[in-house]
């Protein structure tokens, strides 16, 4: 298998984790009163999860498409 066909590495929480977190972080930079260092690192842990996400997001295509094609191939 080469190095672009190889699955990407698991993030290391779940989909369903780094979304209710990414909801919080959101919740509480639309509440404001934070300080600008605060918000800063809650910007930067938003980007993180919302990258977690769309991996997650991004595997389960793949699996999606190779479940197909796989559907696909085989005759009737």
């Amino acid at each position: 298998m080469s190095k672009s066909a190889e699955p990407a590495a698991r993030p290391e929480i779940s989909y369903e984790q780094a979304r209710e977190e990414l909801v919080e972080v959101v919740r509480k930079l639309e509440a404001g009163g934070t300080t600008l260092e605060e918000s800063l690192a809650l910007w930067e842990r938003g980007e993180k999860l919302a990258t977690t996400c769309q991996q997650w997001l991004d595997g389960a295509r793949q699996r999606l498409a190779e479940a197909q094609a796989t559907h696909e191939e085989k005759p009737n």
